[in-house]
């Protein structure tokens, strides 16, 4: 199946290096970011394991909880760890899920079709509170994840969630939002009471209304 933005995360059970859990009732109402990696002791893998261990406060402070997925078992996923702590100076506190039998990666549609070895490809989903998909990003086996670019856009996706305004282009968080459309003009100062600026009818600016 093809998952696309908006469709109902699918649930299913699996064995972690924190034991076995139903992916639904683990993420309770966080946010979730669910990678998936090509297999255990890949070196960009790696890297993008440490470096989201180190970020582990932001994404807290965020109510996300971070999940990644290998085809290796719990045992290999376990080995890892210890090098990808030991090798990046941090230490992983989240889990792996192991999937030997491709079965979740199916079900996330992450076999890459034109790889020789039928192995995953390095794609990330962010999963809101309602367990619906609000972002895909894949990426090629040569290029590591901006992981910066994630809390970025989680910040964004948060943000617009709860308020009617969208995120410009390079926008990062404590910056101006985009006053969206469905709002006319003369409506913006009460619901935006921190004021605006018209640059053009259709496009109007405010100050982040959630800080």
């Amino acid at each position: 199946m093809s998952i696309r933005l908006g469709d109902d995360a699918p649930n299913f059970k699996a064995v972690t290096t924190e034991g076995d859990i139903d992916f639904h009732e683990w993420a309770g109402d966080s946010w979730v970011i669910l990678m998936s990696h090509p297999a255990d002791f890949t070196p960009v893998c790696t890297t993008e394991l440490g470096r989201v261990a180190s970020l582990g406060e932001e994404f807290k402070r965020r109510n996300a909880k971070t999940i990644a997925i290998s085809v290796d078992p719990v045992d290999s996923h376990s080995g890892w760890i210890g090098d990808i702590n030991e090798t990046q100076n941090t230490q992983v506190k989240f889990p792996l899920i192991a999937d030997p039998n491709r079965e979740i990666a199916d079900l996330y549609d992450m076999i890459h079709p034109n790889a020789d070895n039928t192995n995953t490809v390095r794609t990330l989903f962010i999963i809101g509170p309602d367990k619906k998909v609000k972002l895909s990003l894949t990426y090629p086996p040569s290029t590591g994840r901006n992981f910066q670019e994630v809390l970025r856009v989680l910040d964004s996706l948060q943000l617009t969630a709860n308020y009617q305004v969208a995120t410009p282009a390079d926008w990062n968080h404590g910056e101006d939002c985009v006053v969206i459309p469905a709002i006319k003009t003369e409506d913006i100062p009460a619901k935006f009471p921190k004021g605006y600026t018209e640059v053009k009818p259709y496009l109007r600016t405010t100050p982040q209304p959630n800080i």
